[in-house]
């Protein structure tokens, strides 16, 4: 002992004491008391916040959904497996959310933001909670700019605005994803990023459409958010709002996002199953009593913004599976009525190959021409009409056989004009080209062409009047307005290509 500096253990402890720094922390946590389905119900976390996350003992975390007397029911996001009655679970302060960043472009991720494409981790920027409030209507701009889909049938009768929300209706195989697919692929160079959101979908199919988007180079501005059916039904019931965060991200920055829920049917039915886990009453269908809360707080999320806002958009087609077309169900009658408008597609038309198989009577656009160019609004002129026509008279002349002429004209305009709105996968229109197609069809000039021969002769029309006619197609996509002469130009170089 004689030979240790008594000085140097003096210096050495007050050293220790001063570098000691305490860090205590307080922790809010709870027991869990019954647990089961992926449902913990817990006991002493009296402030816990409906929504808030919460982290049980063996690290997997869990959302509050239910807030009792005593007790508060959380929906686990992962497994229960080293869980028990009696197991910790604590506080996280913070609401549910998902990490956002421009990184995320080109990625597929899951509900949660974590990338499940093997391409690594992606660097977060910003945490956005998954559910926020709606822009309030002084924060809203009116739906003028239009969001061209490449499907003529729906940009010249039914079309779709940057803010606006269309609902694509119909029962299963019948093209509703195709049409959402179609337009992700129209957005090429338009400077619009394209979410999608897979809620309940088989793995292979969401591989399918990863595929066929990085076929195309729709990768390079798109996001798939996928909760596959092998999920839990908190995943499946937290997806479309992940995917809404990471929209309102983009259009915090002033961008124009388009957003596809593909689709609302499983996703109400995942929620179902989460409500009835939580012993929430059931109502009609079984459904909670708030599921059209459900969705209609996750659509009014998508709007315009004014300019002082940073004028953004986030532009929603949610899907919805109907069975054996009953529209007038439960979650098509909610969803139709929080949207802008529905397309309707039917079996019947799909089946007899009328494809997109759009029902244009019970398809509407509640924005209306607002959201066209003046060059479609024009062109597409009395289309709705003369198709309408065409399907009454069919139906009061398929018993008679001697019919005038006004009659036969009228109904060989109308197959002309079915066979003319027909277009096949992954082939989206330019704007030229609709107007182009839509001009000919007002003037009859395809009418005495045989309807085998339509198909190959319209896209062989397109190419020749792009390649002899250039100025027309400048003028189309610059001036985007529809003239007398332009019309006449059209008219022309489609009966010189017919000589």
């Amino acid at each position: 002992m004689s030979n240790i500096n008594q000085n140097e253990i003096i210096s050495v402890l007050k050293s220790e004491i001063e570098d000691y720094d305490a860090k205590t922390t307080v922790k809010e946590t709870g027991t869990i008391i019954s647990l089961g389905d992926g449902i913990a119900n817990v006991y002493g976390l009296d402030s816990a916040m409906y929504g808030e996350l919460v982290e049980f003992e063996n690290g997997v975390r869990g959302i509050v959904q239910n807030l009792d007397m005593k007790t508060i029911g959380c929906v686990l996001l992962g497994s229960d497996y080293g869980l028990t009655e009696g197991s910790k679970v604590v506080r996280t302060k913070k609401k549910a959310g998902v990490p956002v960043s421009d990184k995320l472009i080109g990625r597929v991720v899951d509900a949660l933001g974590s990338p499940i494409d093997g391409k690594g981790p992606i660097e977060a920027v910003e945490f956005y909670p998954i559910e926020n409030v709606a822009p309030g209507v002084c924060t809203r701009k009116p739906v003028t700019v239009p969001l061209q889909t490449g499907i003529l049938t729906i940009d010249s009768m039914f079309p779709i605005g940057r803010g606006q929300r269309e609902l694509i209706i119909g029962d299963r195989q019948t093209g509703k994803t195709a049409i959402a697919m179609d337009t992700i692929l129209n957005q090429k160079g338009q400077d619009v990023i394209c979410i999608y959101v897979a809620i309940g979908q088989k793995a292979s199919t969401v591989a399918k459409i990863v595929s066929t988007l990085s076929k195309h180079g729709a990768m390079d501005y798109s996001i798939v958010v996928a909760s596959s059916a092998s999920d839990l039904a908190p995943l499946q019931f937290i997806a479309p709002y992940a995917g809404t965060a990471i929209a309102e991200y983009f259009m915090n920055q002033g961008k124009d996002v388009l957003i596809i829920y593909d689709d609302l049917s499983k996703h109400a039915v995942a929620y179902r199953t989460m409500s009835l886990l939580l012993e929430r009453s059931p109502g009609r269908e079984a459904y909670p009593g708030d599921v059209f809360y459900l969705h209609s707080r996750l659509l009014e999320r998508s709007c315009r913004l004014d300019e002082e806002f940073g004028g953004g958009s986030i532009t929603a087609l949610p899907i919805i599976e109907t069975l054996a077309g009953d529209v007038s169900a439960y979650i098509p009658t909610n969803v139709i009525s929080i949207t802008d408008g529905q397309i309707f597609l039917e079996s019947e038309l799909f089946f007899a190959g009328v494809r997109p198989a759009v029902n244009v009577g019970l398809s509407v656009s509640r924005v209306g021409g607002a959201a066209q160019t003046k060059a479609m609004k024009k062109a597409s002129g009395s289309l709705r009409i003369d198709l309408a026509q065409y399907r009454e008279m069919e139906v009061f002349t398929q018993f008679s056989s001697d019919l005038d002429k006004s009659t036969k004209d009228l109904l060989e305009h109308g197959k002309h004009l079915i066979e003319l709105l027909k277009q096949p996968l992954s082939k989206p229109l330019k704007l030229y080209e609709e107007v182009i197609l839509l001009v000919l069809a007002n003037k009859k000039v395809f009418n005495d062409v045989p309807l085998k021969e339509m198909k190959d002769l319209k896209y062989d029309l397109l190419d020749y009047i792009k390649t002899k006619y250039s100025n027309i197609v400048e003028e189309i996509d610059t001036k985007r307005v529809l003239t007398d002469e332009l019309t006449e130009q059209i008219v022309k170089a489609a009966k010189e290509f017919r000589m």
